[in-house]
């Protein structure tokens, strides 16, 4: 009889958590929705950035190649050779996917530490990398999902589903949960560890002369850029899994 009231407070009390803040942070009102405006501002920004350089790549390619030329060569190989690695032979159709999550977070990640903090002022609190708010790890951590079973099920068909009952049905359960945690390992990970960094910088700065946390500041470029790579690795690893069918 007490189990109903049980979980509507078990659910109140995950609402609740879900609406705690750390720092300050500025909203816009947009219909009957509110809306982060500062994760949004540097999301913009950062496509804005990666549309723009896309648009210089393919604008005037030469025969022999430019620097900037090479390096965007060298990125589209990286990730190629990155979404082969992890998917097999069909990684083609998957390198646009694969290429833009990765790139996506890693200037997002790295605009958190680039960006200037007030180039633009806000009612309430700075900008942010938008990695830092679960929203944006969620809403990434989610597509990559339904990418997963989209290939899975292109490849097999409604067969995809028996991966659910190997090696023996009493798995059932776990495997079902095991696709319901992929998403969320994914989001959580990538949220914590920016989220973790940029408090830690920010701590920093507020203690210490502003020189000392430039070292802490460098680490968190490099682990900024580790967060990306693992985020696209684990994405395409998880397609061609459901394509293998392996574990």
């Amino acid at each position: 009889m007490n189990v109903l009231p049980c979980s509507i407070n078990t659910l109140k009390g995950l609402y609740d958590i879900s609406g705690v803040e750390v720092g300050q942070h500025f909203y816009w009102q947009i219909g009957g929705f509110q809306v982060h405006a500062q994760v949004l501002i540097t999301s913009w920004v950062v496509m804005a950035i990666l549309l723009g350089s896309a648009a210089i790549a393919v604008r005037n390619p030469q025969t022999i190649p430019t620097d900037g030329q090479n390096f965007f060569e060298y990125v589209l190989e990286f990730i190629r050779d990155l979404s082969k690695t992890q998917i097999g032979e069909e990684y083609g159709p998957w390198v646009p996917f694969i290429g833009t999550m990765f790139l996506f977070i890693f200037v997002s990640n790295w605009s958190g530490a680039l960006l200037p903090r007030k180039i633009l002022q806000l009612p309430h609190g700075e900008l942010a990398a938008p990695t830092n708010d679960i929203n944006t790890t969620v809403a990434l951590a989610l597509p990559t999902s339904m990418a997963y079973f989209y290939a899975g099920l292109t490849k097999k068909g409604l067969g995809y589903f028996g991966k659910y009952i190997q090696p023996t049905p009493i798995l059932l359960p776990i495997n079902i949960l095991e696709d319901f945690t992929k998403p969320l390992s994914l989001s959580f990970r990538l949220f914590g560890n920016i989220l973790a960094d940029e408090l830690v910088v920010v701590v920093l700065v507020s203690l210490v002369p502003s020189v000392v946390p430039i070292p802490v500041m460098f680490l968190g470029l490099f682990t900024s850029g580790i967060q990306a790579l693992i985020f696209a690795t684990l994405a395409a690893a998880y397609i061609g899994e459901s394509m293998e069918g392996h574990h």
